[in-house]
């Protein structure tokens, strides 16, 4: 392990931060329904598990190069981990909070709405 300055764990930590943020973006896309994208008027289902597969994967990418001796701070001005932090971003603000509504529940199938609402 290469041995980094206080600068060097800072942007090392901010390439560990983006890369879980990238991760759950990712995984709650899967758990999404298909049918949800499209009926909240968002881009399909294949298209952002495509685009947050690869966030991820470069996330995860450029959150390792550094304990090779790569330096930190070189990986966060590179163009792909912003570029993979924008697509997790976006994903976040925008389609997350507009498919959430669509979004299966747990429960064992028990309930508490009845015919008319919640009781």
């Amino acid at each position: 392990m290469a041995t980094f300055g206080i600068l060097d764990l800072f942007f090392w930590s901010l390439l560990v931060v983006a890369f879980a943020m990238e991760a759950w973006a990712l995984v709650d896309a899967l758990t999404v329904p298909k049918d949800a994208y499209t009926a909240a008027s968002k881009q399909s289902k294949k298209l952002w598990t495509i685009l947050l597969s690869v966030a991820a994967v470069l996330g995860l990418a450029h959150a390792v190069l550094p304990l090779r001796g790569a330096s930190p701070i070189m990986l966060l001005i590179g163009i792909l981990p912003v570029a993979a932090f924008l697509a997790a971003a976006v994903y976040l603000a925008d389609v997350r909070p507009a498919v959430k509504p669509f979004k299966k529940r747990g429960g064992g199938g028990r309930s508490t709405m009845g015919p008319y609402g919640p009781w």
